[in-house]
């Protein structure tokens, strides 16, 4: 019984240890595991990444896209026709046949200023001159004063107009003052010629100058117009 007893309990302590590991399971040592969070699919892009880097089709059209036509090249602006000077008139010509010269239906060439005719007629420039546009095309006209003298003492003033052509003096055409009126002012501006002049008054004789006048012109084409005048009181 003594040695019945040992063995008993031994086969006990067996099968007892035998039926837990049957009930549970093999035994394994606890471990920690950390799971990663699952990456996007590959075809779920966030709005960040699509906004700060362009993709390829993006860049494919880009550059592939045709460039833009070079702009038409702008025509050049018209080159400024130089003005007269007073000096040009020294050499011009005077009269046409649609605006004769008094009697002179033909070109009168001024040479220095001066031209004698066969008949003893003469004529020349006078120093009040004028530059500026008389005919609003922007480029700067003549008018000048000039005496034609027939012989005797006769002095007949007039103020001639030139027209611009392409920096050269073209005669327009001519208005008498009058005998012994001389001119001594000429201004353009606004497209009107002011000419300032002395004459009498109708009671005077052809000897005295009584009268100062300012006679305001506009020149269209061959034809000039008085526009205005005024006059005072003028003592040598």
């Amino acid at each position: 019984m003594r040695r019945t007893l040992p063995i008993v309990v031994a086969l006990t302590l067996l099968g007892f240890a035998t039926g837990c590991a049957d009930d549970s399971g093999p035994v394994s040592t606890a471990t920690t595991t950390v799971t990663a969070p699952a990456a996007a699919p590959a075809d779920e892009v966030t709005p960040d990444a699509t906004s700060s880097a362009p993709t390829a089709d993006s860049s494919t059209s880009a550059a592939s896209a045709p460039a833009k036509p070079a702009s038409d090249p702008q025509p050049a602006p018209p080159k400024a026709v130089p003005a007269l000077t007073c000096g040009q008139l020294a050499g011009a010509d005077l009269g046409s046949p649609k605006a004769p010269f008094y009697d002179h239906t033909d070109h009168i060439p001024l040479l220095d200023g001066i031209w004698n005719g066969e008949d003893g007629t003469g004529v020349a420039l006078q120093k009040p001159c004028a530059i500026g546009d008389l005919d609003g095309d922007k480029a700067a006209d003549a008018a000048r004063a000039v005496v034609v003298r027939t012989g005797g003492t006769g002095q007949f003033w007039s103020v001639v107009f030139w027209h611009n052509a392409a920096g050269k003096p073209a005669y327009r055409t001519v208005v008498d003052l009058g005998d012994r009126t001389p001119v001594t002012s000429i201004g353009i501006t606004g497209q009107k010629a002011t000419v300032v002049w002395l004459t009498r008054s109708d009671d005077a004789s052809m000897a005295e100058l009584n009268t100062r006048r300012t006679t305001v012109y506009r020149l269209s084409g061959v034809t000039v117009t008085e526009l205005s005048h005024t006059d005072a009181p003028y003592t040598p």
